[in-house]
C-alpha cells in the first residue's frame, strides 16, 4: 500500500484530532503494517477512500475501528510495581479511613492495571469499599478487559504464580479467567481523554500511564489539566515511568515512591 505525503498529512490529522495519538513524520510505515490488511478487509479501494469515509459523521462506525487498529495496547500486570507498593502502603490505608473512595484507571487497556488493583483492594480488605473505574478510546479492548480471560502468554508478563492461583480460574488449556468477585470490584466504560471535560465526578486516586507519551504536548497539557479538575484535594495521579508533568499544567506536588514519583494534589 503506497502512500502519499498529502494523504498520510490528512490521517495524522484526523487521528490526533479524534484520539490524541500523534504520527511521527515518518511514521507511513506504521499505517502500512497496521491498515493494509483492514483497508481490504472493508472493500475500501485506498488510504485516500479511507479517509474521505471516516471523516464524515456517517464514518463514526469506521473512525472507532481505524482508531482501535492504530491503538498501542502494550500492556503488563503490577507494572513497574511501585504504584502498587506506594497504594498499599501509603494510600489505600488512609482511604479505608475515609470511607468510600474511587480510583480511576484511564487508557486502562486490556483490562491488566485495573484487575491488578482490584486484587490488591482484596488483598487488604478494602475491596467494598473503593470503586475502580477503568475506561479507554478502544471499544475492542475494552470488550476483552470485561470478559477478563488472559492467555498463558499474557500471564507470563507480571502476574505472579501465588497470584493467578488464587483470583483467577483455568478455564481451559490455554485461558484463564479473573475471579468474578474480582470483576465485579471494576467498572468499565469508553472514555476519550481529549472529550474535555470530564464527567465522571471526582477520584482519590488516578492512573493514566503510558499513553500521554503518544500525544502532542499542547493535548498533554489539557489532558493533564482535566485530570487534575477530576481529582479530589489530597488527591494521587500516577503517571508513566517515563511520563512527567508539562510546563503549563495546574501545580502538582512531587511523591517519592521509590524508584519512581507519583503527583499529589493540595489539600
Amino acid at each position: 500500500m503506497d502512500i502519499s505525503s498529502i494523504d498520510y498529512s490528512k490521517f495524522r490529522e484526523i487521528l490526533e484530532r479524534q484520539s490524541g495519538i500523534l504520527l511521527g513524520d515518518n511514521k507511513q510505515y506504521l499505517v502500512v503494517s497496521r491498515l493494509a490488511n483492514f483497508i481490504k478487509e472493508h472493500n475500501v479501494a485506498s488510504l485516500t477512500e479511507l479517509i474521505d469515509k471516516i471523516a464524515i459523521p456517517s464514518g463514526a462506525s469506521l473512525l472507532q475501528k481505524v482508531i482501535d487498529r492504530m491503538t498501542t495496547n502494550e500492556t503488563l500486570w503490577f507494572r513497574d510495581q511501585y504504584p502498587f507498593d506506594f497504594m498499599k502502603n501509603a494510600i489505600i490505608p488512609a482511604l479505608k479511613k475515609k470511607g468510600r473512595s474511587r480510583i480511576w484507571c484511564a487508557a486502562c487497556s486490556s483490562g491488566q492495571e485495573p484487575y491488578s488493583l482490584s486484587m490488591l483492594l482484596h488483598e487488604t480488605m478494602a475491596q467494598n469499599s473503593i470503586e475502580v473505574l477503568a475506561s479507554d478510546l478502544s471499544l475492542k479492548v475494552l470488550d476483552k478487559a470485561k470478559q477478563g480471560i488472559y492467555q498463558d502468554i499474557e500471564l507470563k508478563r507480571g502476574m505472579p504464580k501465588d497470584r493467578l492461583n488464587k483470583f483467577f480460574t483455568h478455564i481451559d488449556d490455554d485461558n484463564w479467567q479473573v475471579n468474578s468477585a474480582i470483576r465485579a470490584n471494576v467498572r468499565y466504560q469508553p472514555i476519550n481523554l481529549l472529550k474535555i471535560p470530564y464527567t465522571q465526578g471526582k477520584f482519590d486516586v488516578i492512573f493514566c500511564r503510558n499513553v500521554l507519551i503518544y500525544f502532542s504536548q499542547e493535548n498533554k497539557t489539557k489532558v493533564l489539566n482535566a485530570l487534575y479538575n477530576s481529582l479530589q484535594p489530597g488527591g494521587y495521579l500516577f503517571l508513566g515511568a517515563s511520563e512527567s508533568l508539562t510546563r503549563d499544567c495546574n501545580p502538582l506536588e512531587m511523591v517519592r515512591c521509590n524508584p519512581g514519583l507519583v503527583y499529589q494534589k493540595s489539600e
